[in-house]
């Protein structure tokens, strides 16, 4: 639906995007992810057509677009701050887009029935804005965008005016929406957990280079890249010495001497490796495990979080890991501050990254 070829940005001398390549699939909710000024939104705008690019091409649906205004791509997008008509009513918000499209009185009626009832309006659409809620008036952006029926929504960051709670209402809600419409959605946002509990597929951008592109899954527990993986969720990063590479295994030393298996991911051109350990994947127990990458371990600092423990734990070499606990009520796996206790993480659960 949606492709980028070697697209790049430039601002003045400022690359704010650098030869992205990507495809969106038709249907698929992709998100770009990274940091606030990593060129997530730039790339938005150059879907959009508000921006051009410096070089590279921009196909949508088939047709390049590259140079076409965005009032010729069949695109609808969604502001932060939702850029609602506050002298018109809801109805008049949401049918706006369609007279401007000079669609028949009687079709516009129908086709704004249909999305009003559909994102739960029916009761406000004789009000302003200005009585709205927030929830309310990003469903309202959303009927207006949804209303004129584009081949691709895209959404800047629409959630980040709302509170915490709300926030975690409309995921459920957007991503619900989107599935029922079919349309395919792009969705900027510098929070993790959104881009986790709505995508299909994310893009970690950073610097104005596009790191990774997979599932959520792949991004989360694949990392490429340093960044990517510290980037989404927490993990610790250590350097290691490749000492032996047997079938498809590498017996490795991380600094401070602490050895450890991992499953051979990929050639290595040289001797050493960076290691990614999600510090929810590091088990305790009180006594030595049977299992592959057993190693003491004492808990110099530990922060309770409700549902889970956040455990500092000091391994052979003095080398610290971060581990994540969950809060069970297991008596057996109640470990606290100063406990000498025994760790170990599966071969498959350490992941190779870049620098």
């Amino acid at each position: 639906m949606v492709e980028l070829r070697q697209v790049t940005k430039c601002f003045g001398s400022h690359e704010a995007l650098k030869e992205a390549s990507f495809t969106v699939k038709p249907g698929e909710f992709m998100t770009f992810l990274g940091p606030s000024g990593c060129g997530k939104t730039t790339c938005l705008r150059l879907i959009s057509g508000f921006d051009m690019p410096t070089s590279g091409r921009i196909i949508i649906n088939g047709k390049d677009v590259t140079c076409d205004p965005p009032y010729r791509r069949d695109v609808n997008q969604v502001f932060q701050n939702y850029a609602l008509f506050p002298h018109l009513t809801i109805y008049e918000n949401i049918a706006f887009g369609l007279r401007m499209k000079r669609i028949s009185p009687a079709d516009i009626a129908r086709r704004v029935e249909r999305v009003v009832q559909m994102t739960s309006l029916g009761d406000f659409v004789t009000r302003k804005p200005a009585q709205l809620s927030g929830g309310q008036r990003q469903r309202v952006a959303l009927a207006r965008a949804i209303v004129c029926e584009p081949k691709v929504l895209l959404l800047d960051e629409p959630l980040s005016a709302l509170d915490a709670k709300l926030r975690t209402q409309m995921r459920v809600e957007l991503k619900q929406l989107q599935k029922k419409l079919g349309i395919t959605f792009i969705y900027v946002t510098h929070d993790q957990e959104e881009a986790l509990t709505m995508s299909d597929r994310v893009a970690v951008i950073n610097a104005g280079k596009v790191e990774q592109i997979g599932t959520v899954n792949e991004i989360y527990y694949k990392p490429a890249t340093r960044f990517v993986a510290t980037f989404i969720g927490d993990t610790n990063i250590v350097e290691a010495q490749i000492l032996s590479a047997d079938s498809g295994m590498l017996r490795c030393r991380l600094e401070g001497g602490l050895e450890l298996q991992v499953c051979q991911q990929h050639s290595h051109s040289s001797g050493k490796l960076l290691l990614s350990l999600r510090p929810e994947k590091i088990r305790l127990s009180r006594t030595i495990p049977q299992a592959i990458n057993s190693f003491p371990a004492r808990i110099a600092m530990e922060i309770f979080k409700g549902a889970v423990d956040e455990l500092t734990l000091t391994v052979p070499g003095d080398l610290q890991l971060g581990a994540i606990l969950a809060n069970d009520g297991n008596t057996g796996m109640d470990f606290h501050e100063g406990d000498e206790v025994f760790a170990s993480i599966h071969p498959e659960d350490i992941h190779t990254v870049a620098e």
